[in-house]
């Protein structure tokens, strides 16, 4: 009883109206706050010390702390209660003004209202604290394991004796005052039994459903919740909404048999145990397309996703049968079929009609067995979605995800896509969480796969409603679905459903879970499904017939088997598994012809001059003013030489003139990690931010240009942008490493989305990754994008030369990325248009430059971004992004007295050129690799032939195990035995010995060791064999 004597201390009173009004948030008179310890379950509670206001009469001093030795209801705190109340019934202007408002509601009310006279202040205290109990802590007490096999206890402030009622209490009316407040503290029923009160609190917080709102600090939030949760009576369905809720649930169930019967050794990941999550989706989207929505995309793992497939989003039932039946698509003639995938990763897309009347798109993205790999793609899919459909309210467009409850708990990808949820460019507008709670996480129990008491205590950071359900009472499954629904809808910001149910049957249909859960599965076993309790409940209550029941279950059982029998003759297409198809856009055997990207020179000069004016009174930090001024003059007069942060600023301009998004995030994109950037500049003074970029054409979309700082989240981040990428071919969606060597905290994505979704799911994207990259002193974690690790998984095949032809584009069309490290502004210029200036998508990995950026000599001058013939950048087939650039000695096209050709990539060419003009090494020639995938065999094989008698080196900064080497090893070879010029013996290697750790931490030995490496390359002896 030590914190009631705390609590109810001096002035402690309006410290509970705080926590009574919102959960936590602020009570508006003047205060300060002191934090005290407590022993007490019940959260938030703290000492306040009022700043009173002039008062007319004297007020009885506090009583010290270390005197409240009492019992609550008499001694030195009760005294102090009747004192205050005598000073305020003598004139209430004499105690602060929220003693004045606990009077008034209480002894006023109490004076005036017959049978509740006996009611003391310390009862009305004790009966606020009891309902604040429920509203925090009745989801301890609820019935949510349909298994009954939890055992949690019951928190000592939901017992009445703990607030001194007895049961000769029960049928006492109480006051329980009118507060600013909604639910059981509202106006309309200030005066009820205890019996009632208590009654109500049980149904409304312990039964099915049990809610985690009170951590929320918003009292608007949390009384629009108390105004559904509190109601006057349990929410009841009529006749007709049950019988649509007992179809639902029967095609659920009916569905899983189905499969089960007709292939009982198939892996299907299915529902059992967990049905009534589709009459809960099913009522969650009409809820929602009532309100507004009009497209939802959806992101889940393969636990129930044949059923959400077929019931929810329609995919064709025989489509189904087909593929568990091992149907092969066909041969669709020429066309690109890629690998696929198993059916319980794929995805598909189908406008389905509502409940209501309306129509709503549904689309589930393809996913593979990383459980929560797929939210942050979701919620970036479904940002798209409102920017192109302008839904700037973000009503129409709505993310939905289910998850696993050990994934939703251990999954770090979880929270970094929760984080994003307010984020000002990230936002969807709120996502509806539905967490498939099966008690168990493969073989491992909740005690050994999490710390927390629910697995959706990570959504308590977002401040999102969390709402858990026992999955076996369908109708407080539909209950909370709607409800997520609405909250989404009104708040626009998260919300949670926990869908606590089990697993029928093991991880798989195959698995034996009794080795690991045997208690579990001994009571699974003779435990009734949910359509058999809610058949049930609707025959006892006679609103349903056998009849009825059994009519549904014909009709469902038939229809099940027509489409069975439908599946035999049905002829899969590959092209089905498209959730959209890019109209006009070519799949890999379509032939695509190359596209210039060069620019007019009059629409370069008009873009470069609105991207670098800034406003007038604008004040911005001296050195950017300094850069800005620098880029006027670069494309004003063409003096001065394009660097690498306004080449890339051009292809953007140009990019939005002709009417393209452009999207670029990632940690520090703004200023850029090396504040080569400067897209958005702000005022040293006012603070005031301002993109030009924003400013390109007239009346510009606000979102058109979009340059946003992400949070410090890898896997989240490039997830985001990937989902938003595949929404719209006509974007241009950049993300950012902040280093490259950081990349790798979103593996998953590159390897399972990225590299390979293509020739999986038959998606295309164009989505662009920008990896610092280059050996300059800065350590093992600042030197790598691991280059190697994405030329590892290219599949374009190192002993075949494709098809070259110079104005087609098949051989990237046929392969899954491209991956490049350009050496010049200009030629960045290009690849970044090239993106958009095609027929087809295809991710774009750039390993971009650090100190080049800056670097005198890595500079374009404007003649290389035009259109115009005979400028530089011009070639025979016009201006355009140059896969291998040539030596700059203006070699003939047969050059016999050069005796070592240097094939190269990235920032190490300009050493390798500086130490060959120290040498005078006029015999050496180098060429820049500047894609490196696809290789180019076309142009490698030219620069072969242009120097017959050279010796060829693969000269890289990287250690040997990193870096081109390996990926550009066989390719060279290949292509040396093709025009006669030897094979492996005959290709020299100059670099870095093989390592475990990238670079070495220590300056003086990077020195040493790219001096050597580049001294190597250039000297006059022959490199020894291999190196």
């Amino acid at each position: 009883m030590a914190w009631l004597r705390v609590a109810y201390s001096i002035a402690k009173h309006d410290a509970i109206r705080r926590n009574l009004y919102g959960g936590g948030a602020l009570y508006s008179g003047k205060m300060t706050t002191t934090v005290l310890q407590s022993t007490s379950r019940i959260r938030n509670f703290h000492s306040t010390v009022f700043k009173s206001r002039e008062q007319t009469a004297p007020v009885p001093r506090p009583v010290p702390l270390s005197k409240l030795t009492d019992n609550f209801l008499d001694g030195t705190s009760s005294v102090y209660l009747e004192e205050l109340q005598r000073a305020w019934e003598a004139d209430p202007n004499s105690v602060d003004e929220s003693w004045d408002n606990f009077f008034r509601n209480f002894v006023g009310q109490a004076s005036t209202s017959p049978g509740i006279s006996g009611q003391t202040i310390q009862e009305s205290m004790q009966l606020l604290l009891l309902v604040r109990a429920y509203q925090v802590n009745g989801h301890m007490k609820a019935k949510l394991d349909p298994l009954g096999l939890e055992e949690r206890k019951v928190p000592d402030e939901l017992d009445l004796a703990f607030y001194g009622f007895t049961e000769a209490d029960l049928d006492r009316e109480f006051f329980l005052g009118v507060w600013k407040m909604s639910g059981f503290l509202s106006e309309n029923r200030p005066v009820q039994t205890l019996r009632s009160i208590l009654t109500r609190l049980e149904q409304a917080y312990c039964g099915s459903i049990g809610y985690e709102y009170m951590h929320i600090p918003d009292r608007e939030k949390c009384n629009w919740l108390r105004d559904r949760i509190e109601t006057l009576a349990p929410t009841q369905y009529n006749r007709e909404r049950r019988e649509v809720i007992f179809d639902r649930l029967a095609w659920s169930t009916l569905f899983e048999n189905f499969l089960a019967t007709k292939w009982t050794s198939a892996k299907r990941f299915g529902l059992e145990g967990g049905e009534s999550i589709i009459p809960g989706m099913k009522e969650m989207f009409d809820r929602a397309s009532d309100l507004g929505v009009e497209s939802i995309v959806m992101g889940m793992a393969h636990r129930g996703r044949l059923n959400v497939l077929g019931n929810v989003v329609r995919k064709p039932l025989r489509q189904i049968f087909c593929e568990f039946s091992g149907g092969q698509p066909a041969d669709e003639a020429g066309l690109y079929t890629g690998t696929g995938d198993v059916k319980y990763h794929l995805g598909t897309s189908y406008d389905r009609p509502t409940r209501g009347g309306k129509r709503i798109h549904l689309s589930l993205v393809a996913n593979p067995s990383h459980l929560e790999a797929v939210n942050p793609l979701v919620v970036g899919k479904t940002r798209a979605k409102q920017y192109y459909s302008d839904d700037k309210n973000r009503m129409k467009n709505m993310g939905v995800l289910i998850h696993g409850d050990g994934s939703f708990a251990g999954q770090g990808v979880v929270y970094e896509t929760l984080h994003l949820s307010a984020l000002p460019n990230y936002t969807t507008g709120g996502t509806i969480h539905i967490v498939f709670n099966n008690q168990v996480a493969f073989t491992t129990d909740p005690k050994s796969g999490r710390s927390s008491q629910y697995c959706t205590d990570v959504a308590k950071a977002l401040n999102a409603p969390i709402f858990h359900v026992n999955g076996d009472d369908v109708e407080a499954v539909v209950h909370v679905c709607e409800l997520a629904a609405e909250w989404r809808q009104t708040f626009h910001s998260d919300v949670v459903v926990d869908l606590v149910c089990y697993r029928r049957f093991g991880h798989n249909e195959i698995d034996e879970p009794s080795f690991t859960q045997p208690k579990m599965y001994k009571v699974i076993r003779n435990h009734p499904s949910a359509l058999e309790i809610y058949q049930k409940k609707l025959l006892e209550s006679g609103e349903l017939t056998r009849e009825d029941i059994d009519k549904i279950h014909k009709k469902v059982t038939s229809i099940l088997n027509d489409e069975f029998f439908a599946s035999k003759d049905y002829v899969p297409k590959r092209r089905d598994w498209l959730s959209a198809y890019w109209s006009g856009f070519k799949s890999p055997e379509q032939i695509s012809r190359i596209r210039n990207t060069g620019v007019k020179p009059e629409i370069l000069k008009n873009v470069g001059k609105a991207i670098t004016l800034l406003p007038e009174n604008f004040n911005p930090h001296k050195a950017v003013k300094r850069i800005y001024e620098q880029r006027s003059q670069m494309v004003e007069t063409g003096e001065e030489d394009i660097d690498w942060g306004f080449a890339e600023a051009l292809a953007f301009a140009t990019l939005i003139v002709e009417g393209n998004h452009v999207r670029l995030s990632g940690q520090d994109v703004e200023r850029g990690t090396f504040s080569h950037r400067h897209a958005v500049v702000h005022d040293q003074t006012t603070g005031e931010r301002y993109c030009p970029l924003d400013h390109v054409i007239m009346n510009q979309n606000e979102e058109m240009f979009t340059v946003s700082n992400s949070s410090l989240s890898e896997f989240g981040v490039l997830g985001f942008e990937l989902g938003y990428s595949m929404e719209n071919p006509n974007s241009l969606v950049i993300w950012e490493a902040q280093f490259g060597d950081f990349a790798n905290g979103a593996q998953v994505i590159f390897d399972n989305f990225l590299s390979s979704g293509e020739s999986k799911w038959l998606r295309q994207t164009g989505l662009v990754v920008l990896l610092p990259h280059g050996y300059d002193g800065q350590g093992p974690e600042h030197s790598s994008g691991r280059l190697e690790r994405f030329l590892q998984m290219a599949d374009d095949h190192p002993y075949t030369i494709p098809e070259m032809d110079p104005t087609l584009r098949k051989q990237i069309q046929e392969c899954n990325w491209q991956i490049v490290n350009v050496t010049t502004p200009a030629n960045f210029f290009h690849v970044l248009r090239r993106q958009i200036h095609r027929e087809f998508r295809k991710p774009l990995i750039v390993m971009s430059p650090k100190n080049l950026l800056r670097s005198k000599v890595c500079r374009s001058h404007l003649s290389e971004f035009d259109d115009v013939q005979g400028h530089p950048g011009f070639d025979k087939q016009g201006t355009r992004f140059k896969r291998l650039i040539k030596d700059q000695n203006n070699h003939s096209g047969v050059e016999v007295g050069i005796r070592r050709l240097v094939l190269c990539s990235g920032k190490v060419y300009y050493e390798l050129d500086e130490q060959r003009t120290k040498e005078d090494a006029k015999d050496v020639a180098i060429c820049r690799v500047e894609q490196l995938c696809p290789f180019p065999y076309d142009l490698v094989q030219r620069e072969l032939k242009r120097y017959p008698n050279a010796e060829v080196v693969w000269c890289q900064e990287e250690p040997m195990n990193m870096g081109g080497y390996t990926y550009v090893l066989p390719r060279l070879i290949t292509s040396m035995k093709a025009v006669g010029r030897g094979g492996y013996e005959d290709l020299k290697y100059v670099g870095r010995a093989p390592s475990a750790a990238t670079a070495t931490g220590f300056l003086k030995v990077h020195h040493k060791e790219q001096a050597e490496l580049v001294q190597k390359a250039i000297q006059r002896e022959p490199i020894n064999y291999p190196y």
